[in-house]
């Protein structure tokens, strides 16, 4: 009774707000109605490897973007929460250059959601990691945050550090696909300690953002060399060429 006469006091003093225009909302860690109704989240028909939108409602169906269709994804399936576009974009620069760390709550509860197709019993969940000097600049990997977030509402197990960066690439704003998949050729492994928690299982991968696929296909490309028996993907956002 006494905690729940604190919290009262406190929404009194500290309402919530709308994580992403700052009105009054009814919960912590939410979205006004405006904001909620302008957010792209992705429903419906998606890719079966990224999870980008397809044209169609039928949300068991198989099907491929052309991207998907073109070029070769080492991961079996993917699927991301929204699209990286106005407030899902927003969203993903709010907690990646923002500090916003509130963001994560409500995103691993919306990948969560999207990552149901895709879950298999005792599946590790891993972040895609930073090199250690932007670590230090950073001061967090966002992607592990998420991964933490998304480990908890799923109550799969998560292994922050399963995969390390081992060679500090330059930023990929500005490539072609190919540059892309040639700067992070062998740039990430498998951490040596953590190997043993690798071999065999289903692994789930996870970033903030998926534009062409690099970072994932050599974060997948490791996991499969260091003895995984499958590998999926999950973003929060995922970039579309109409978006």
């Amino acid at each position: 009774m006494r905690g729940t006469a604190f919290q009262t006091a406190v929404q009194l003093v500290y309402p919530p707000r709308c994580l992403l225009c700052g009105a009054t909302v009814d919960s912590d860690f939410g979205l006004c109605g405006p904001c909620w109704r302008d957010t792209p989240f992705i429903s419906g028909l998606a890719c079966d490897a990224c999870g980008v939108p397809l044209p169609g409602d039928d949300p068991d169906l198989t099907e491929y973007c052309d991207d998907c269709l073109t070029i070769a994804r080492p991961w079996s399936r993917g699927r991301a929460a929204l699209r990286y576009h106005d407030n899902g974009r927003r969203l993903v620069l709010a907690l990646k250059h923002g500090d916003r760390h509130d963001v994560v709550r409500p995103a691993a509860k919306w990948m969560a959601r999207a990552a149901q197709p895709l879950i298999t019993p005792n599946m590790l969940i891993a972040p895609v990691p930073l090199h250690w000097m932007r670590m230090l600049s950073r001061r967090f990997n966002q992607s592990a945050l998420l991964a933490q977030g998304v480990a908890r509402e799923t109550r799969l197990p998560v292994c922050p550090d399963l995969l390390i960066r081992i060679r500090r690439t330059r930023p990929l704003k500005g490539m072609g696909v190919a540059a892309r998949h040639a700067m992070l050729d062998d740039a990430i492994r498998v951490n040596p300690r953590r190997r043993a928690e690798l071999i065999g299982r289903n692994i789930l991968l996870v970033d903030d953002v998926m534009t062409s696929g690099a970072t994932l296909s050599a974060a997948a490309q490791a996991c499969f060399s260091a003895g995984a028996q499958n590998v999926c993907i999950l973003t929060l956002a995922r970039a579309a060429k109409d978006a």
